[in-house]
């Protein structure tokens, strides 16, 4: 057996082992040498440890060998797997055992897959990886539909990568119940970033392109004040219409923008994936 993945149990480990499921579930297998189905239970606990990628923590007994600890668990038959949560046995079977068969046992008792995939997205949050965090997230999203702990965190990746139309309308799915601090203050940063995205300067553009909707000079400058104070998704919808017009337009100046606002939101970031695709098309 891997000792990285099952450990022996002895007398003088035993209290550890059983010490160590309060921190973590402990699968102890009782088997013995000379029944070799005993053997392929502590096979199919290793594999399985190796999947569940630490969730859980496999002991072997040898009962030939230690038969006086054994005795201690009262086991009657060989091969039995037993489970052990907060110092005390939680769940168990005697007998031959598939690979099913001990999923299914483990899995009242560990996190699911989502949970953990949620608990690796809220990590990655933590170390401000949002570009990372999001493909996971809206995974989760599709899975957990309306799971508060899944839109705060989604949503605050949203706001750090500059996509604020869709972190507001996640914010806008929150219940009442749900909504903590945590909530308050990813609400409070959209707030500021409207009230940073509104000056007079991008007023009066906008004023003025809707008095003369086809000037595209008009239509250029108000994507380079929008770009400027983050509201991207808008910028780059002007952008994209000009270039769709003309390719060159303002000497190449608007292509040039557009590629720098792509470039500025990075490679994982899903609304510069969306544009980025559409600019190629117009390019090749």
């Amino acid at each position: 057996m891997n000792d990285k993945l099952a450990i022996e149990l002895n007398e003088t480990n035993l209290h550890q082992v059983i010490e160590q499921s309060m921190q973590q579930l402990v699968v102890i297998s009782f088997w013995a040498p000379s029944m070799p189905e005993t053997a392929e239970v502590n096979t199919l606990l290793e594999r399985l440890a190796a999947q569940y990628a630490g969730q859980f923590v496999v002991a072997t007994l040898n009962c030939e060998t230690q038969q006086m600890v054994a005795a201690q668990f009262g086991v009657r038959s060989l091969p039995t797997v037993a489970l052990f949560s907060n110092g005390q046995p939680v769940d168990g079977a005697a007998g031959p055992q598939t690979e099913d068969s001990l999923r299914q046992m483990l899995s009242k008792h560990l996190p699911s897959q989502e949970e953990m995939q949620l608990e690796q997205a809220i990590q990655l949050v933590s170390q401000q990886a949002f570009n990372e965090a999001l493909p996971i997230l809206r995974e989760l999203a599709a899975s957990l539909p309306g799971n508060s702990q899944v839109l705060l965190a989604t949503a605050e990746c949203l706001l750090e990568t500059a996509q604020f139309d869709e972190a507001e309308t996640l914010l806008g799915q929150i219940p009442m119940q749900d909504q903590d601090g945590y909530y308050k203050g990813l609400v409070a940063k959209l707030e500021l970033h409207r009230q940073a995205s509104d000056s007079p300067e991008i007023r009066q553009l906008e004023e003025k392109l809707a008095a003369d909707p086809g000037n595209g000079q008009l239509a250029y400058d108000l994507a380079v004040q929008y770009s400027q104070v983050n509201r991207h998704q808008e910028s780059l919808d002007i952008l994209l219409n000009l270039l769709r017009k003309d390719l060159n337009f303002a000497d190449g100046n608007a292509k040039k923008t557009m590629m720098d606002i792509l470039a500025s939101l990075g490679q994982g970031n899903a609304l510069a994936s969306q544009y980025r695709r559409q600019l190629y098309s117009l390019l090749y």
